[in-house]
């Protein structure tokens, strides 16, 4: 699964679908908790993200829509996505 971004311990990372039944989304990683992060509306789909790095990865996600989701469309035609900015 490729990573996207990496900030504040925060791991981004998006999976190939072999088959379109989800909306699109990416996981967030942060050390044994993981959440999953829909990015036509940014909201939590599912998982257990501590607070304050659901709002990092949500509020980084805001600013970079546009760019998950070519990444998304990328991943789901075969190609590898490009890296995003990270939060500094």
């Amino acid at each position: 699964m490729p990573e996207i971004s990496r900030f504040f311990g925060i791991i981004i990372r998006m999976y190939v679908e072999p088959t379109q039944h989800n909306r699109p989304h990416f996981h967030a990683y942060y050390q044994d908790s993981v959440s999953v992060i829909a990015i036509d509306e940014i909201e939590v789909i599912a998982g257990n993200l501590p607070r304050k790095q659901l709002r990092l990865a949500i509020a980084w996600a805001e600013l970079h829509q546009a760019e998950l989701m070519e990444d998304w469309n990328k991943l789901q035609k075969g190609k590898l996505p490009k890296k995003i900015e990270p939060i500094k």
